[in-house]
């Protein structure tokens, strides 16, 4: 799934071969393409309320809190079971951060957050951003507590290939001209799942989204919290809409940002999000020509002349890349200078960052500001070696919906409806559907709707034109919600808490601290 997590003042992310690891699993090149409320999918079953007596001894466990190298943070292992079908057949140990409420005022209990991804570390996000740069207020009531969950950077990681390895899956030609370079594809797809196989053959059918929601279940009582407070991200609204819907008499305050739509099969949600990354093309476009800056056209060029001259400079660079400076040897060719291109379009703060990158790129031949926005995407430290945020996203999302398409030729056949979407990144983003193709391991999940009836308010919020979750996700998983409010937020970007819309913020800080949600229809610029 492309989709990417928001992490102020760090790097976020998902997407292609580069993109493609990251990209949605869905149902077929064929499959329905109805969006809530179509009774092609069915709703996601609440749980039983008892807690079976197998899972007694996790919900009773007792954390050992330690110090973990960050000034106020402490940090644990939670044990939950591999497989919930069978608790008795061996553990998975999660790793758990915290940052106890700073007072004054009364403590509302424990906040989890999730930054998305799927494989973005919640620890990390905790530490870096939301345990340090969440209202003071907030911090002040809450502990801020994450897990990253099953499968996830501290928590077990999935294991696929090495970092040489990778760089060379991150590379490979992701708009294959000929049949060579298409099976050099599929070959690439084939690699990276069988490593992943291969590392993490028991681990990698036990990390769906519905059994990291039944952790943070356990979490919760673990903590002493008798409901779940929670902010999700992108991806993590989808992890929070489950848990709802799994337990929704154990709903508190839920606020999920930039919101998925469940009831999806992959290949639509991958058409959405094509057709999202386009329209932010289409804003970076708007905002390029009005600057001396530009490097896609000067002052008065139509923005969508932008964007065939960035898809020419992407053939350019296919049939000869160009020189970077990096160590590796590494140069930038049509793989990586998408994925740069794709990265900065989560956040209008980067667009500087990727006119700068574009025109060192275009004029002097230089790739080093592409690789560096495609390498902070991959989370592909100086020394090469990369951290599981793809590993752990395809793992996730081969298990939670059936792949997209099956073979080489229904790519084919479905690439101009991607392009229709997206002109300048349809071919790859097709192509980039396919990964799931090839997973060693059989999906257990499907398109769903989540209902959660019963739950208390739950606070939806959705960004206009949000490039990795379309907006129209964001009303689609509010109407299916039974106690949703729909916070909507009239801007660019990849979720809106925290970017700087007081509005958007006093609305969830209200919600966080006096279960106020919002009002019915309420929108923010």
């Amino acid at each position: 799934m492309y989709i990417r997590r928001s992490l102020r003042g760090s790097r976020t992310g998902v997407t292609l071969l580069s993109l493609a690891a990251l990209l949605v699993s869905g149902c077929s090149a064929e499959g329905p393409t109805s969006s809530a409320g179509s009774t092609a999918v069915t709703a996601l079953v609440a749980l039983p309320r008892a807690t079976p007596s197998a899972l007694a001894p996790y919900y009773g466990q007792k954390l050992s809190w330690r110090g973990c190298g960050m000034p106020g943070f402490e940090c644990a292992t939670l044990k939950a079971p591999l497989d919930y079908a069978e608790p008795g057949a061996g553990d998975v140990r999660l790793a758990i951060a915290r940052k106890k409420a700073t007072g004054p005022g009364k403590r509302l209990g424990s906040l989890l957050v999730n930054p998305g991804g799927p494989g973005g570390s919640a620890v990390g996000y905790v530490q870096q951003y939301a345990g340090i740069g969440y209202p003071a207020e907030v911090r002040a009531r809450y502990d801020m507590v994450a897990v990253d969950p099953r499968g996830v950077a501290r928590s077990e990681p999935v294991e696929c290939l090495d970092g040489r390895a990778m760089d060379t899956y991150t590379q490979t030609d992701t708009t294959p001209d000929d049949q060579r370079e298409a099976t050099q594809l599929v070959d690439a797809y084939k690699e990276f799942a069988e490593g992943c196989g291969a590392h993490s053959p028991k681990l990698l059918r036990h990390v769906s989204t519905v059994e990291a929601a039944r952790d943070m279940d356990i979490l919760r009582a673990v903590l002493g919290d008798r409901k779940l407070t929670y902010v999700g991200a992108s991806y993590g609204t989808f992890l929070g809409a489950t848990y709802a819907g799994l337990f929704p008499g154990r709903v508190g305050r839920l606020v999920l940002d930039g919101a998925m739509d469940p009831a999806l099969p992959a290949r639509r949600l991958n058409l959405d999000q094509t057709a999202g990354f386009e329209t932010a093309f289409q804003s970076f476009a708007k905002d390029c020509v009005r600057r001396s800056d530009c490097p896609l056209g000067g002052k008065g060029t139509a923005p969508a002349k932008l964007g065939e001259n960035l898809k020419a400079f992407f053939r350019r660079l296919d049939a000869r890349p160009i020189p970077t400076g990096d160590p590796d040897g590494r140069k930038l060719g049509e793989a990586l200078a998408a994925t740069g291109v794709i990265a900065a379009m989560y956040d209008e703060s980067t667009w500087e960052q990727l006119r700068e990158a574009l025109t060192s790129a275009t004029k002097d031949k230089d790739g080093a500001g592409l690789l560096a926005l495609s390498d902070g995407y991959y989370e592909r430290d100086a020394d090469g070696r990369y951290a599981n945020l793809m590993a752990a996203n395809a793992a996730v999302n081969c298990l939670d919906l059936p792949a997209a398409f099956s073979t080489p030729d229904q790519v084919k056949k479905a690439i101009p409806s991607f392009e229709k979407a997206s002109p300048v990144f349809g071919e790859g983003l097709a192509w980039a559907s396919l990964n799931c193709a090839y997973w060693p391991v059989r999906p257990t999940g499907e398109p769903h709707r989540i209902e959660a009836k019963g739950a208390a308010p739950i606070v939806v919020v959705g960004t206009t034109r949000d490039p990795a979750t379309p907006y129209r996700w964001a009303r689609s998983l509010a109407r299916q919600l039974t106690s949703a409010r729909l916070l909507t937020y009239e801007g660019d970007g990849h979720t809106a808490y925290g970017r700087g819309s007081a509005c958007i913020d006093s609305a969830i800080d209200a919600y966080l601290l006096h279960g106020t949600p919002p009002a019915e229809g309420k929108r923010c610029e």
